[in-house]
């Protein structure tokens, strides 16, 4: 698919098969799918070619309508609130690019954030629409993220996450805890909470693996590191809340004190770092390693 790299945001856009249905245009189609998306912004779209068909070419609103016909379109939002805080490239090379996120920016393209994300910001700085990040962090945490920068080789670096062949350690600022012996292994099964953006540990089998280190004790706070081995949603945050030591500025655990859609408070970052990636690499063998340049203190 050809996509034009002068497009604002210069990502890849969202797709849509066309339902079953009795519309005579793809516009009555989009019209009906996305009832929350007045028809006026649906026409300014398709004006401005921000509506594709499968090979990448500009629908017209007279484009008539298939079942199954295939549809790309932008995510746009009006007015998108600017965030403050700058990301850097680490390593970039034809296949992989490391990246390091601050604080409350988003990762990919999801709700009120399109433009203000990591994805879009790199993409557009790069002028690569086929940047793909391999894996996830949270908005409200820092650190490393790796993407694919070349459709070709990017199934053998997912492959890595999947096989769980991707070291990954966190740090982790939370309420010391004398109590217990370090290192430790929780090992949990989480699963969804209320409201809907929270998870929980419930009995059952475990399908949550984490190995908790203390690096320093400060205190009231230690800073802890975190060596997932899986990449469950909120995964350290449930845990190291479980354990009685909730990360510093956690708006979500133990208790929620922030609901998403709600102002960030930018002088209370959640004190999670996603501070180094390693794995071998699946094209050379050869060993790579990355570290945040970010620190909690």
């Amino acid at each position: 698919m050809s996509i034009d790299a002068r497009s604002p945001s210069n990502m890849r856009p969202s797709t849509l098969h066309l339902p079953r249905g009795s519309w005579a245009t793809v516009f009555e189609c989009l019209c009906a799918h996305f009832p929350a998306i007045k028809p006026a912004v649906w026409q300014e779209r398709i004006a401005r070619g921000r509506v594709l068909d499968a090979q990448g070419q500009p629908i017209s609103l007279l484009t008539a309508y298939r079942e199954g016909f295939k549809v790309h379109y932008f995510r746009e939002v009006p007015a998108e609130t600017p965030i403050p805080f700058e990301e850097s490239v680490l390593y970039v090379d034809e296949h992989v690019l490391v990246a390091d996120k601050p604080h409350f920016l988003p990762v990919m393209p999801a709700g009120e954030y399109v433009e203000q994300t990591l994805q879009a910001r790199l993409a557009k700085r790069l002028g690569n629409a086929d940047l793909v990040p391999l894996h996830r962090i949270d908005r409200h945490t820092a650190g490393l993220v790796l993407f694919s920068t070349n459709r070709e080789s990017r199934g053998q670096y997912q492959a890595l996450f999947r096989l769980r062949q991707m070291n990954k350690c966190y740090e982790a600022l939370a309420l010391a805890l004398p109590h217990l012996n370090f290192p430790l292994l929780r090992a949990t099964r989480l699963d969804a909470a209320e409201p809907f953006f929270r998870m929980q540990e419930v009995a059952g089998v475990a399908n949550t693996e984490t190995r908790i280190e203390v690096a320093q004790r400060l205190g009231q706070h230690w800073l802890y590191r975190l060596y997932p081995v899986t990449g469950k949603k909120h995964q350290l945050r449930v845990h190291l809340a479980a354990l009685g030591a909730p990360i510093l500025n956690d708006p979500f655990y133990p208790e929620v004190t922030g609901a998403p859609g709600s102002p960030d408070d930018y002088s209370k970052p959640l004190k999670l770092l996603a501070r180094g990636l390693g794995f071998d690499d699946p094209l050379t063998g050869e060993r790579r390693s990355f570290e945040s340049r970010l620190r909690l203190l």
